[in-house]
């Protein structure tokens, strides 16, 4: 056991020193290494093509944590060390984070609401928490504007709009495809958001009021505040919108269309949730709640 230990852990800690602490010989270890190399090329060559086809399967965005936990779904007994070794032997890197531009405007004359999540972004059940952002995407005919209101109990986007302007109705589009696919009365749902003028704007107030919404905002200027929505699409735009050219606004909305709904909902892992996706992480919850309702 102590010789596997210091196997799985070689690529992180120098032989010798494991070796010493753990009272082992170093010679002894090289020597049960080399025994059972053989085992482990046959383990490592089962495991490339199934590395290469989650790898494919994530339009090449994955890196070896969420690739470890598809093949630990599979069945294998591999960890992370393992997986990130062999990608790297085939050559397979998970796409760099690139940095983005802010869409906030909130130097105008309208209200601001309080604070009400103060960045407690871990709601323990669906719709408690909608955060809600906007961002831009250039096209060849000019700029994209798409919103998005994530779920943050499972981080899954539940509305989202994309228009080639900024204005109130980009953000209504969004909330009311939200409002249209979870059901919130009876909920003491909050919609959270930065301080732009989209979400202050009297005609975006008075939706919430009508659905029974409470209205949140973070402070000027601090993007934590509304973290969860910028990591979204960090994430979209690493995975996604900088590895494509976007000839118009309708190629833009396919685009995102099949990212958000074939891809990021429903199969991405995500490393908040346990690694699962957003939808199989509302499926596994609800499956839990009636277990846990007996028990009470």
């Amino acid at each position: 056991m102590r010789f596997q230990f210091i196997r799985a852990k070689k690529a992180e800690y120098p032989v010798t020193v494991m070796c010493r602490l753990l009272e082992v010989s170093r010679s002894g270890f090289y020597r049960w290494d080399k025994m059972t190399a053989s085992e482990r090329d046959l383990e490592d060559a089962k495991l490339r093509p199934r590395i290469a086809a989650s790898y494919a399967a994530s339009d090449e965005t994955y890196g070896s944590p969420r690739i470890q936990a598809d093949l630990v779904a599979e069945g294998f007994e591999v960890g992370k060390n393992r997986v990130a070794r062999l990608m790297r032997e085939m050559g397979l890197y998970a796409l760099p984070e690139r940095r983005f531009r802010k869409t906030t405007d909130s130097s105008h004359g309208l209200g601001f609401a309080a604070d009400l999540v103060q960045r407690d972004f871990n709601p323990s059940e669906p719709n408690a928490i909608w955060a809600s952002d906007i961002t831009y995407i250039w096209t060849d005919d000019g700029w994209a504007y798409l919103a998005v209101v994530l779920d943050l109990f499972s981080r899954r986007v539940v509305g989202w709009a994309i228009a080639d302007h900024m204005r109130t109705e980009l953000v209504l589009d969004a909330l009311d495809r939200a409002l249209s696919t979870r059901e919130v009365e009876g909920t003491e749902l909050v919609h959270h958001s930065d301080r732009g003028s989209q979400y202050a704007s009297d005609a975006f107030t008075k939706r919430l009021e009508h659905a029974g919404v409470k209205w949140s905002m973070g402070a000027t200027g601090c993007c934590y505040d509304n973290a969860a929505a910028e990591s979204f699409f960090a994430t979209l735009k690493k995975e996604l919108v900088h590895r494509k050219r976007y000839r118009d606004l309708v190629a833009a909305r396919v685009s995102i269309n099949a990212y958000i709904n074939c891809f990021y909902n429903s199969r991405r892992r995500h490393s908040a949730l346990g690694y699962l996706s957003p939808i199989a992480f509302e499926a596994m919850k609800a499956q839990h709640q009636p277990e846990a309702a007996e028990a009470a």
